[in-house]
């Protein structure tokens, strides 16, 4: 009787150490950096003003099938390469309609005007699930694509980003000295949801999990959101953005970024991104030393919702926000 208890004891130590063993290494796999050493610029910009037009038709060609018109790119120009050139980069689910009128203000002041669907972006089906397949590689890869066509619409290089796009224009201001200004606007170096410390981790997870999706607006459900945006996300998507994040914070960390100048924009209303980690990378930036690193908060009494650009927003406030970013943008 004694030896078969021991056994059975024996039994259940073995088991409780595999199972420890299992959460640990579980554990060490989502606080796990992922890998993101191959998502470095490959720079080929444009060398002249045809050059570029010549780069825009191109992309509108591959936009021919299955696009919703609202959401093609946009290409505001004065017939010549401009002074300065703005180019916007649309949040994640948005597309170029969000900076129509933005752009539009811009333009009337000299500056020409560039927006490009993200990968897998502006579909007229609402409802696909070419959103799933978006990867960090791509966003790297269209972040150098549309800022090579923008050396060739204007001497001086604005770039501009909402949320996940503004993680986009962090990453390239990172890699690329050929951008006069980055302006990212709430951007999604994480999400209000998942505290600090676990977005590591949520990342990792969500890279591992089956992609599954969630309602922006859970109550509307398909019938949620603007007719040129996607009413639900992919939790495979976010992870490939946090993924863009993970190496845009690293690259913070590690060194000066190129951009000549850097602007934040944060909205203290905001609960979708997390601002905390938007304070970080800033705060990374400012121990490089960066001489040209401006930062403005709008404050919370307005009330203003994360998408605060596009116009077709419920509750928009573009007669305070246009304003202070073009002003902004253009004081520099």
């Amino acid at each position: 009787m004694m030896t078969r208890s021991k056994t059975r004891v024996d039994l259940l130590r073995r088991l409780v150490r595999g199972v420890i063993w299992v959460v640990v290494i579980v554990l060490a796999l989502l606080f796990l950096p992922p890998a993101t050493g191959n998502l470095v610029s490959q720079a080929n910009p444009a060398g002249s003003y045809a050059e570029a037009i010549l780069r825009i038709e191109i992309l509108k060609a591959g936009e021919a099938s299955g696009f919703n018109a609202a959401c093609r790119t946009r290409i505001m120009t004065h017939g010549r390469k401009a002074k300065r050139v703005i180019v916007f980069f649309h949040g994640y689910t948005s597309c170029p309609q969000q900076y129509q009128a933005l752009g539009e203000a811009f333009y009337d002041l000299g500056y020409n005007v560039l927006a490009v669907p993200l990968p897998h972006h502006g579909l007229i089906d609402r409802m696909t699930e070419e959103q799933a397949r978006l990867t960090a590689e791509e966003l790297a890869a269209y972040a150098d694509e549309v800022i090579d066509i923008a050396q060739g619409l204007g001497e001086e290089v604005t770039l501009a980003g909402l949320s996940g796009g503004g993680v986009v224009v962090g990453w390239a201001a990172q890699q690329r000295n050929d951008i006069d200004l980055a302006v990212l606007i709430s951007p999604a170096f994480g999400f209000g949801q998942i505290p600090t410390p676990l977005t590591l981790p949520a990342t990792n997870l969500f890279r591992l999990l089956p992609n599954f999706y969630q309602w922006w607006q859970p109550d509307l459900k398909e019938a949620g959101g603007l007719a040129h945006s996607y009413p639900r996300y992919s939790s495979h998507a976010l992870a490939q953005i946090l993924r863009l994040s993970h190496a845009t914070q690293v690259a913070a960390r590690q060194k000066t970024p190129a951009a000549r100048a850097l602007l934040v924009i944060t909205n203290a209303n905001d609960t979708s991104v997390n601002n905390e980690l938007t304070s970080q990378v800033v705060e990374q930036w400012r121990q490089h030393g960066v001489k040209d690193l401006r930062t403005y908060e709008f404050d919370a009494g307005l009330k203003l919702d994360h998408d605060l650009i596009d116009p077709a927003q419920p509750d928009q406030r573009i007669d305070i926000v246009y304003p202070q970013i073009i002003e902004l943008v253009t004081n520099l």
